[in-house]
């Protein structure tokens, strides 16, 4: 298994501050509401989309449940498949997945 934090607190990039930007910048920025959700963004992970079929989110979801149910209250889907990627054995994959 890969050694994940997947629950650690850390700084994100809002630590910067105004002080350490351009002052007519800070003017301009100041106006847009989207700017703390910008600077407060985590940069250790990237939000993606992706296909499954219902069968096997199905499955996914299944799985979740039961390692919730033996008092894994922290389990999600992306800490699963995290989990399912770092066990995965390339040497191994079948051929046309």
């Amino acid at each position: 298994m890969s050694d994940h934090s997947d629950f650690q607190v850390t700084p994100t990039s809002s630590a910067i501050g105004a002080e350490s930007m351009r002052p007519d910048l800070v003017s301009v920025l100041a106006g847009d509401p989207t700017l703390d959700r910008k600077l407060d963004k985590p940069a250790h992970y990237k939000v993606i989309c992706i296909s499954m079929y219902t069968k096997d989110l199905k499955n996914l979801d299944d799985m979740v449940e039961n390692l919730k149910a033996k008092g894994m209250t922290k389990a999600n889907r992306s800490a699963l498949i995290r989990y399912a990627l770092g066990e995965v054995n390339l040497d191994e994959v079948p051929q046309g997945i």
